[in-house]
Parts: structure tokens; sequence; C-alpha cells
């Protein structure tokens, strides 16, 4: 953004005010382009989501891994960490919002699947997460994803964890709801005896409520997050792998893991992509 501004500076007043100037080095009518034009990035991401994606109920301030990944793309793009708006956005939305040109990019835990790249361009991983599952924290009887048979099983509709679960759990009663918020009221309440999703999530909710439940710890399933944006926009994608790779290799993924999903303990080394 500054730097186009420093080149319409140096152009004649009669020719800047003839024809708007493109931004420097993104193609034009690009998304980068548009960005950088409208100096601030669209970023569709979870707000109940603890740690990666959350709304905190007393500043209304958007925190987590996710939001501190979207802020650095932000800062990159336009200057400022603080030019990024952030959009609610479910598990079951997330094709159609970047279909419909409803957000730039999409940060929210967003696990790379064949058939979702049938219909997203998505970026290399930034994260690996596992599914687990979620207890209450005097449940003794679920000690793996074989004990959730007959079990009232919660997971969140658009989610890979639901198709995991009807493969690896068959006899489970799934409850499939829009947030996995839905699930933590219902695990909490005991209308049902599990949450299984991916352990990043579960870390999250656990922190909110670390008397009350409790991480099984058997993991079945490896997930891999990448940022998803519209799926023929290659620019765009060629130019978040790059920023993710400088991310990974230069501190600034450590910094955020260290300051949203680290706080809880989790292994760094596990979730951590090499570049």
């Amino acid at each position: 953004m500054r730097v186009a501004l420093a080149v319409l500076a140096a152009v004649p007043l009669g020719a800047a005010c003839a024809e708007p100037a493109a931004a420097p080095g993104f193609p034009d009518e690009s998304t980068l382009q548009r960005i950088e034009r409208r100096g601030v990035l669209t970023v569709g991401i979870k707000f109940d989501h603890p740690l990666f994606g959350f709304k905190d109920p007393t500043n209304g301030r958007i925190t987590g891994f996710d939001a501190e990944l979207a802020r650095l793309v932000a800062k990159d793009l336009t200057g400022s960490e603080r030019n990024v708006r952030f959009i609610e956005i479910m598990p079951r939305d997330r094709e159609k919002f970047i279909e419909q040109g409803l957000v730039d990019m999409i940060a929210a835990t967003y696990s790379i699947t064949p058939e979702r790249a049938r219909a997203v361009g998505f970026t290399d991983p930034y994260y690996y997460a596992d599914q687990d599952i979620l207890v209450r924290a005097d449940d003794t009887r679920i000690r793996g994803v074989d004990d959730l048979a007959g079990k009232k099983v919660c997971t969140a509709d658009g989610s890979t964890s639901k198709d995991r679960l009807r493969a690896r759990a068959p006899r489970a009663k799934l409850e499939v709801v829009n947030s996995y918020s839905e699930c933590t009221h219902a695990l909490v309440s005991g209308r049902i005896d599990a949450i299984s999703t991916d352990d990043s999530i579960l870390i999250g909710l656990m922190s909110l409520r670390p008397d009350s439940v409790r991480l099984v710890g058997e993991t079945f399933g490896r997930e891999l997050y990448g940022i998803g944006v519209r799926r023929e926009d290659h620019a765009f994608r060629r130019y978040l792998n790059g920023l993710l790779t400088q991310y990974l290799r230069d501190g600034r993924w450590d910094r955020a893991f260290r300051d949203t999903i680290g706080i809880t303990g989790a292994d760094r080394g596990r979730a951590k992509p090499a570049r």
C-alpha cells in the first residue's frame, strides 16, 4: 500500500487524475491487487474456537492462531496487521463463502481433502492436527475410538471428523450440530457422552472448562490445515505459500503458536510442518 502511494506521488497530477494507477507488482484485477487497493484483507474464521479463532466476549477482539496468521498476511499485504476484517464462518459454509467471493481467504482449521480441493484452492499445510476425543472429566468409560460404540458423540456438520467417525466408530450415535460450542454445552450438561474432532479444536474447548472436561489422548487420524482461496486463484495461492514458508522459517509461526495454542503445553513439533 505504501509502495503504491509512493509511485502515485511521482506521477504528474494530470496523468494521475486521468486513470487510476495499478498496484505495482500484482496482476491487474487480481485478488492481490484488489486487497491492496481496498487496503483491507477479508478473512473467514471461526468465532467459537478458542486458541484458533475466538471472539473475546469482553472486547470483541478475534484471538487465536488462525487470527494471528491472518494478521501477519494483512501486514505483509497492506502494511498493518490492523487492516484485516474477520467474518464468522461455520464449517459447512466454508466452500460457499469462497465460491461467492464473500471473503478473500479462509483461515479456520480448514482441513485439506481431495473433495474440498475440487471446489477450493488450498495453500500448502501450515498446521498438523490429529483427531481425538473429549469427555467429561469424571467419565472413565471412554479410552479410545473403540469405546464410542453405543455412545452419543457430537461433531460439527461439514467437518472431516464426521466422516472419520462414521468409518472408525460405526456404532456410535452421532449428534451433528452447527458448531463445537453446541457440542460443549451438550457434553457438560450430560446430553451426550463425547465430542470428537481435531485435537487442536478440543484443546481449545478444554481451555474454557479445564475442570469439567478432559482429552482422552488416543488419536486416530491426521488433519492438514491449509488456507482456502478461490480454486482458480493461482497467483494468490502462490503468494500465500511464499508467506507461509517465511513464517515457518523466520520464527513468526513459532511466536504465533507460543502466544495461542502453545500456552496449553501443546506439542509444537507435532503441529509444525517442515519447509
